[in-house]
């Protein structure tokens, strides 16, 4: 093993194969760009999404799939002999489950927090950037933030870092005056 050799805990063990082997060969930023477009495949493609989960599907059709897949879109040989592994080891219904597992060991080797923005009002993206940029000095790191508009707040934000959560909407300010009409 190598002394430069980044270990991130994991609890899927191909998600931290796949960043391990990408790692050592300096493919890591390719590989990772990659998966991401899988990942996008698998959320767009009902028909994809069923092929990955269809037990009854021979091994031969997906690698084939695969393979095409991988050619067209010049995927890294890692990744090809990755996803094959995968088929080979009737492990390819977890596949969403381990890219999502990857990107995660991904963002986390570079220190990034993942932290969650929910907001009454759509906020523009010069918004969202102040937010995630306030965020990063607040937390003195890298902050992966993931926004989503949600109307049913009434009003207000919620913000979720790491496993802190501020919530500052007018729907749970309502929650906490019925639960303290109730309790009385």
């Amino acid at each position: 093993m190598s002394k430069n050799k980044i270990s991130i805990n994991s609890n899927n063990s191909y998600a931290q194969a796949l960043f391990e082997l990408a790692n050592e060969e300096n493919s890591l930023k390719k590989i990772e760009e990659q998966v991401l477009a899988i990942s996008k495949l698998i959320n767009v493609s009902e028909e994809f999404r069923y092929l990955i989960k269809n037990p009854t599907t021979s091994l031969d059709d997906l690698i084939k799939v695969m393979e095409t897949i991988s050619e067209k879109n010049d995927f890294d040989n890692l990744l090809k002999r990755f996803l094959v592994f995968l088929i080979q080891k009737r492990r390819f219904f977890y596949l969403e489950k381990i890219l999502i597992d990857f990107l995660e060991v991904c963002s986390k080797s570079r220190g990034e927090i993942k932290a969650e923005l929910f907001s009454a009002k759509e906020l523009s993206e010069t918004d969202i950037s102040n937010i995630k940029e306030e965020l990063s000095q607040n937390f003195g790191a890298n902050i992966k933030l993931n926004y989503k508009y949600d109307p049913n707040l009434i009003g207000g934000l919620v913000l979720k870092v790491g496993s802190t959560m501020v919530d500052n909407s007018i729907k749970n300010k309502l929650q906490q005056i019925q639960k303290q009409m109730l309790e009385a």
